[in-house]
């Protein structure tokens, strides 16, 4: 898994590449650390490269989503595969998050 962030005005856009499995997810909190601390800005998860996610993983961006409104930050998820669309609205996360 990688995760690349770019910094523009207000917002953050975290890339993320490869598969966000549980091995992925412990990683992946370290590396998103810019986005759980940032506070009153736009945030942006790029899933255009994300193949898969897991359980770890769609609690990993449970995690971001609270902590996002909690500092006064909106989350945004982009460019969702199909399979992991299905998985999203499997579990009910398309009601949560703000899928672009």
């Amino acid at each position: 898994m990688k995760i690349t962030i770019q910094k523009t005005d207000d917002q953050l856009t975290a890339r993320l590449e490869g598969e966000l499995d549980t091995l992925a997810a412990t990683q992946a909190q370290n590396d998103l650390k810019p986005l759980f601390d940032a506070r009153d800005s736009s945030l942006k998860l790029d899933c255009t490269d994300l193949k898969y996610i897991s359980s770890s993983g769609l609690r990993l961006f449970l995690s971001l989503l609270k902590a996002a409104k909690a500092n006064g930050s909106q989350l945004a998820l982009t460019d969702l595969n199909s399979d992991i669309t299905g998985v999203f609205k499997l579990t009910g996360f398309d009601t949560l998050f703000t899928i672009i």
